[in-house]
C-alpha cells in the first residue's frame, strides 16, 4: 500500500516568518528516513501504512509544541493499495504524457 501525504504545519503565535520552526519538523523527517520532498506551500511523504503517515504527523506536532500556542495544519491524503515509490511515479507518469502531447 502507498499513503502519500501532503501537508503543512506551523506556529501561527510566532510572528511572520516560521522558518526556524518549519525546519524543526522537516529535520524530523530527514532523520525518519522516509522520503519525501519540501515544496513552498509544503511537504509530501510517503508510507506504506496510514499508522506510519498518522505517527510522522504526531511527531511533527511534538516538534512544535514545547514551546508554541497555537498550531495551524492542513493534511491531504492519497492512499492506494498494491503500489508504491508513487511519489516518484506520479511525476513520472505526467511528464511522459506531456512529452507525448509535445511530440504530436
Amino acid at each position: 500500500m502507498s499513503v502519500l501525504v501532503e501537508f503543512a504545519m506551523f506556529p501561527t503565535d510566532k510572528g511572520e516568518s516560521v522558518s526556524p520552526y518549519v525546519t524543526r519538523i522537516i529535520k524530523m523527517i530527514d532523520e525518519s528516513g522516509i522520503p519525501y520532498k519540501l515544496t513552498p506551500m509544503g511537504t509530501v511523504f510517503e508510507t506504506e501504512t496510514m499508522e506510519e503517515a498518522l505517527e510522522l504527523i504526531k511527531r511533527a506536532y511534538q516538534q512544535l509544541e514545547a514551546d508554541c500556542n497555537r498550531v495551524y495544519s492542513v493534511v491531504k491524503f492519497d492512499i492506494r493499495k498494491g503500489k508504491s515509490d508513487r511519489m516518484v511515479q506520479k511525476i513520472k507518469s505526467v511528464e511522459s504524457k506531456l512529452k507525448k502531447e509535445v511530440s504530436k
